[in-house]
């Protein structure tokens, strides 16, 4: 099946040093280009990330600091990087709640500001927990009757996740072969971070999700507790989640 698509899609999956946002690195990075037309571009890289791997990480994914020591950092390849992915939306598998934030991540570290602006996320993986419940071996199993070989590398897991996208377009009614629909299904309208520490609540409203905080107003917080901006800046928290409070405070309060 061909995916209904206005804009290319981007498909991919990293493997990084652990699941820290804020303080794990990008090992390797692979998509999936998706033209409209139906036409696919595959472009996989590795990245030094400037800090040892795990052992058990490398366990898993396969990559070890000797595989990596001469590869570029991934600063030396943002600029680039997002110059390729300008204008594409994105899919993944748990997507949404890693891969991407991840990816912004780095670019942000990178002095990059990567546009995530009227982007269309869709997560495959969401669809398929709705679904079936499982992991990405299984949906790979039960959507496209395949085991998955190389579990882990991100090749393997990338051309997995985009044939698993397709064969879920393919077998439910309900799913639209359209990457708005999808979009809305699966991505995370409602948040405003990508974190998802911010988010908007039923009424529109800018609250916090997390801690002692959780659901109220961020600028009333703000306004109530000044330092708690403070706080959230010098503390492990995604760079893209400090930037949108930033801009929060600053619309709010200026520059005081």
């Amino acid at each position: 099946m061909q995916l209904n698509l206005k804009r290319p899609l981007i498909v991919f999956d990293l493997e990084t040093t652990g699941i820290s946002i804020s303080k794990d690195r990008i090992v390797e990075m692979c998509y999936i280009k998706v033209f409209p037309d139906g036409t696919e571009e595959l472009k996989t890289m590795r990245f030094n990330p400037g800090i040892p791997i795990p052992p058990e990480v490398s366990k898993i994914h396969g990559i070890y600091d000797v595989d990596v020591m001469n590869e570029p950092a991934f600063a030396d390849k943002a600029k680039e990087l997002s110059e390729q992915l300008q204008g594409c939306d994105f899919a993944g598998f748990n997507s949404n709640r890693f891969d991407f934030p991840m990816l912004v991540e780095e670019f942000l570290r990178a002095g990059v500001d990567f546009d995530v602006e009227n982007r269309k996320f869709v997560d495959a993986q969401r669809i398929f927990h709705m679904m079936e419940q499982r992991n990405l071996a299984a949906a790979y199993k039960f959507y496209c009757d395949k085991d998955l070989e190389n579990a882990h590398s991100a090749e393997a897991d990338t051309r997995a996740t985009y044939e698993v996208l397709k064969a879920q377009i393919g077998r439910y009614e309900n799913l639209q072969n359209d990457i708005e629909q999808l979009h809305q299904l699966t991505g995370q309208s409602n948040n405003v971070d990508l974190s998802g520490r911010i988010v908007y609540d039923a009424n529109g409203n800018i609250v916090f999700n997390f801690g002692k905080h959780k659901g109220k107003l961020v600028d009333a917080v703000f306004k109530a507790e000044p330092s708690y901006y403070q706080w959230m800046m010098d503390n492990d928290f995604a760079l893209d989640t400090k930037r949108r409070l930033t801009q929060i405070k600053l619309k709010n309060f200026g520059k005081n």
